[in-house]
């Protein structure tokens, strides 16, 4: 299975949440799990919500070097202008926010390049961005 994590599910590995153990278990069972690079600031960034106000301010930097561990053995996607740009048509298309249409794009690309019978399954924890890759012919995590 090819596995596209948006950031919502990408952050679930690393931080203890509803659906932590979906995401754990797809990952293990991958041959490849694909992101786009946005998700690192992403990431990084939910971490410093989920670690805000504690008084242990090491554990964003032990997220944070958790995902740096991790982020080598994934695939990344960079942004490129063919790609923005169709993130900026799923955007005005499905109403998205912009990195959830940026997700989405990058999860297109991926799922044109996979062999016929490998399986492909979009990783995403928001509602409304699921219900979008549902509409678009992509399978999602469950």
């Amino acid at each position: 299975m090819i596995l596209y994590l948006d950031t919502s599910a990408l952050v679930k590995l690393f931080v203890e949440e509803e659906g932590s153990d979906k995401v754990k278990r797809a990952v293990s069972e991958a041959r490849s799990v694909v992101t786009h690079a946005i998700t690192y600031v992403e990431a990084c960034a939910a971490f410093s919500k989920a670690t805000h106000g504690l008084r242990d301010e090491r554990r964003f930097f032990t997220f944070r070097g958790h995902l740096d561990a991790q982020w080598r053995s994934w695939e990344i996607l960079p942004a490129n202008d063919t790609l923005l740009r169709r993130a900026a048509d799923l955007a005005a298309i499905h109403r998205l926010r912009a990195y959830d249409s940026v997700h989405l794009a990058a999860a297109e690309s991926v799922l044109t390049t996979v062999e016929q019978g490998e399986a492909f399954r979009f990783g995403a924890f928001d509602g409304k961005l699921r219900e979008v890759a549902e509409r678009v012919g992509m399978r999602v995590l469950q």
